[in-house]
């Protein structure tokens, strides 16, 4: 039995991302105004806060404004407003049509909000937490949980310093037991915790599975001749095709930077796409090829989101805690924005723990969370927005955007149908056999490049010697079942070359897991067909390290 530190909190944070941060700041807050002396430790993952953030981001401030309204005057690193919105339907690899603003639907109009780097808005939310007196340890995962008689009291940390074999090393230091009244979760998108609580209290069971979309991200400083500061470029169609769905983006940034990248839904059902270079093919582009061209590339990310929306969140509220943001899945896809909505949902924790911490005998089960969920403008909006994703994966991107267009921009959501998607991504798809192949070309090293080079601007490190975090739970299924029947996807689903089939001498075939590439993007845990991959905390302060992403 391993011997471990115990440190006692009012209330325990798990992720420092926007939800929690603001969940975090919000407790500490209502703490000051009623002279409360509160206990709240944020603990993240990442080497310092907003390592592991990757995010597009056109920002709407809603939240913000209601969290911070000083926020400009404190410095917040949100400037660069959005100027101008340009969206196309991409008809093959040369031709592209604008659309006008009058047939899109209007939840894709950034008329107020803001280019940022969500990474850095979480290092000045940390700031403003920090100031306020919440105590924020980066660089420490929260690796299992702590529940006693049905009730989560609490996490603990991962253990430092122990090998492959899992045996102590000279450094070894055991993880930390945080235990605490309440337990929030804001891990982001399929947060491993999260994961285990949605089974274990049956979170999910009156919702419909969750959907995810692969986001890719890159960092290019262009000629400053091609810069048009504030500018939005979103785009459907090629490179996608058929029943694969997803999005383009192009955002022109402060200091002559854009942002480009591609939306893939993991619904997809040809084994053989692979989504990174699907990402590499569409720079070629013109929209994109003609802003690119010369210029150099700074950083490069992939991170899953949770875009089933509305139908799918669980219920958020259990015994000791609550799963809050892209953990329970806020996400509002119909905005392509899930920043202003975690951050929302963080806030509706903070006041549901305040309110129960107030009280003579706090009830372990936040119930009271629900109500302030459903009588907030976040809940009006996802279900406002609740068939987007289902009518695009029942119509089409063309049937589907009519019916969206119609629904959003005339009726604002209030359409009498409900639309519902109950396939699990990893169900969609089909054996190799009946795909077609796909021919990549080969990356030019100047608008399209291979997954190791790429992993590199990542900055993503792992301790050599440890556990690997991702794990099987029948080794022998990689090659007897996805290799025979899907030709092992996990070769192309995964964005930092990972995964690989080795065939030695003897045509033997073994498969590969190279756990240091991992940029902990999840799409392995929720792609992988015979659900045998299991991702779970490496030891903390791995993975990448994003500057400003």
């Amino acid at each position: 039995m391993v011997e471990r530190e115990t440190m006692e909190f009012d209330v325990v944070v798990v992720g420092a991302g926007p939800a929690g941060l603001s969940c975090a700041i919000r407790l500490a807050q209502q703490a000051q105004q009623q002279e409360k002396e509160l206990m709240i430790c944020v603990v993240e993952k990442g080497s310092e806060v907003g390592a592991h953030i990757l995010s597009g981001a056109v920002f709407e401030t809603k939240a913000l404004d209601e969290l911070l309204p000083d926020w400009k005057e404190k410095g917040a690193p949100i400037t660069t407003q959005v100027t101008q919105d340009d969206i196309y339907l991409f008809k093959n690899q040369d031709n592209a049509t604008s659309i006008p603003h009058i047939a899109v639907p209007k939840t894709f109009k950034n008329h107020g909000n803001y280019i940022v780097s969500m990474g850095n808005v979480c290092r000045w939310l940390a700031e403003q937490a920090e100031q306020l007196g919440v105590e924020i340890f980066p660089g420490f995962s929260a690796h299992s949980l702590i529940v006693e008689d049905d009730e989560v009291k609490g996490i603990i940390t991962g253990d430092m310093g122990v090998d492959k074999d899992g045996q102590p090393k000279d450094s070894y230091m055991p993880g930390m037991e945080l235990r605490a009244k309440y337990t929030v979760f804001a891990e982001g998108c399929r947060g491993h915790l999260g994961k285990q609580l949605i089974k274990q209290f049956s979170l999910d069971k009156d919702a419909t599975p969750q959907h995810y979309g692969i986001g890719f991200k890159e960092i290019w400083q262009i000629d400053p001749a091609k810069h048009k500061e504030g500018t939005v470029v979103h785009g459907t169609g090629w490179p996608l095709e058929n029943d694969t769905h997803g999005g383009s983006f192009m955002y022109h940034a402060e200091n002559n930077q854009v942002v480009v990248g591609l939306i893939i839904d993991l619904n997809y059902s040809n084994p053989n796409l692979s989504p990174f270079d699907e990402f590499q093919r569409m720079k070629h582009h013109p929209v994109f090829a003609q802003v690119l061209e010369g210029a150099e590339r700074v950083s490069y990310g992939a991170r899953a989101i949770a875009k089933g929306g509305f139908h799918s969140l669980p219920k958020m509220h259990f015994p000791g805690g609550l799963l809050v943001g892209c953990d329970a899945g806020t996400l509002n896809f119909a905005k392509i924005k899930g920043n202003h909505t975690a951050m929302k949902s963080g806030m509706l924790a903070a006041d549901s723990i305040i309110e129960a911490l107030s009280s003579e005998q706090p009830a372990a089960d936040l119930t009271s969370f629900a109500d302030k969920f459903k009588s907030s403008w976040l809940y009006d909006e996802l279900y406002q927005s609740r068939n987007f994703g289902p009518v695009i994966h029942k119509f089409g991107r063309i049937l589907g955007g009519a019916y969206n267009t119609l629904d959003q921009n005339i009726f604002s959501g209030s359409l009498p149908f409900t639309f519902k998607d109950e396939h699990h991504d990893y169900a969609t798809l089909k054996p190799a056999s009946e795909c077609e192949a796909i021919d990549y070309p080969k990356p030019d090293g100047k608008l399209s490049f291979d997954k190791l080079s790429s992993v590199f601007l990542s900055n993503t490190n792992h301790e050599e010697s440890q556990p690997c975090h991702l794990q099987l739970a029948d080794a022998s299924i990689p090659i007897t079942v996805n290799l025979e029947k899907y030709a092992e996807p996990a070769q192309r689903y995964c964005p930092a070359g990972v995964y690989e089939i080795n065939e030695n001498d003897a045509g033997d075939k073994q498969f590969v897991i190279n756990a240091q590439n991992c940029v902990h993007c999840k799409t392995c845990d929720i792609k992988d067909p015979s659900q045998n991959i299991t991702w779970v905390t490496p030891e903390g302060a791995g993975g990448p390290n994003y500057p400003n992403m």
